[in-house]
């Protein structure tokens, strides 16, 4: 199983790349994690974000594999704890299919797209700099999987 971690947004900052880079090598083949920066639309005064955020939404959905589980990051989801978190990962990793996790740019996901997703998962409540997602979503990962193999990162 690989997971997908679809994300708007490229040229992102060192510390952000060296941040995901650390937990996202940690992970074992059979659970690796892999991005795929998606283009983001360029914004400016006057710009049409909901054609925006819609052609972003192609682009985000045209990169999902084929068969995968669509996760769906979106304030409106529904939280997890790390303990959860270990739990869903360890029936993704139990189901054999490829997990792609969306992260939308700073108008969120495609409102379509987000609503064919097969889950939708917040977290948190607050609004979260979509570059630290990015750390953030490592981070978890590999401590879910920490948890599921004994590990002690997850003390």
């Amino acid at each position: 199983m690989h997971i997908h971690l679809l994300a708007v947004g490229q040229k992102m900052p060192r510390w952000v790349e060296e941040g995901y880079g650390e937990y996202a090598k940690r992970l074992p083949p059979e659970c690796a994690l892999r991005l795929q920066e998606i283009p983001a639309g360029k914004r400016g005064k006057g710009a049409d974000l909901a054609r925006l955020t819609r052609l972003e939404g192609e682009r985000m959905a045209a990169a999902i594999p084929k068969g995968a589980r669509v996760v769906a990051l979106e304030v409106t989801g529904k939280p997890w704890s790390t303990a959860q978190l270990a739990a869903r990962l360890d029936y993704w990793l139990g189901e054999g299919r490829d997990v792609a996790l969306l992260v939308g740019g700073p108008e969120g996901i495609e409102p379509a797209l987000s609503a064919q997703a097969d889950e939708q998962w917040s977290l948190s409540p607050l609004t979260l700099p979509h570059p630290l997602v990015r750390v953030l979503l490592a981070e978890q990962i590999y401590r879910a999987w920490s948890i599921l193999k004994g590990h002690p990162y997850h003390r």
